[in-house]
């Protein structure tokens, strides 16, 4: 039989990850993370991740800039970010986001050193 095990994580108690990321629910095979109120900044270094990132943005509005695209990300919008793809993000105004990547970003310190 699989695991049945229902995973909550409260979200006044979550994490808090390196690079200002809050993380949630983690399964095997998928986690979650928050991204609040992040400030109104540029420069930020480019990256590329050994894992896949949805994302979706709660409140604010950032540019992902990802292998030569640009978009213009504002609350309601959702985007993907494959696997291995370099990317940075300038955020415009504060910015909130909920992101979901796979396999999860915070085992072996994925989300914690750009490459």
């Amino acid at each position: 039989m699989s695991d049945t095990t229902i995973i909550k994580v409260d979200g006044a108690h979550s994490p808090k990850g390196a690079l200002g990321q809050y993380y949630l629910a983690e399964g095997v095979g998928l986690s979650m993370r928050l991204w609040r109120e992040e400030p109104p900044e540029t420069g930020k270094p480019e990256a590329a991740r050994d894992y896949e990132t949805v994302g979706y943005v709660i409140s604010g509005r950032a540019e992902l800039h990802c292998e030569g695209q640009t978009v213009l990300l504002e609350a309601g919008d959702s985007w993907v970010i494959p696997k291995g793809a370099r990317h940075r993000y300038q955020i415009l105004e504060p910015f909130t986001a909920v992101e979901a990547t796979h396999p999860p970003a915070q085992v072996h310190g994925r989300d914690e050193h750009p490459s």
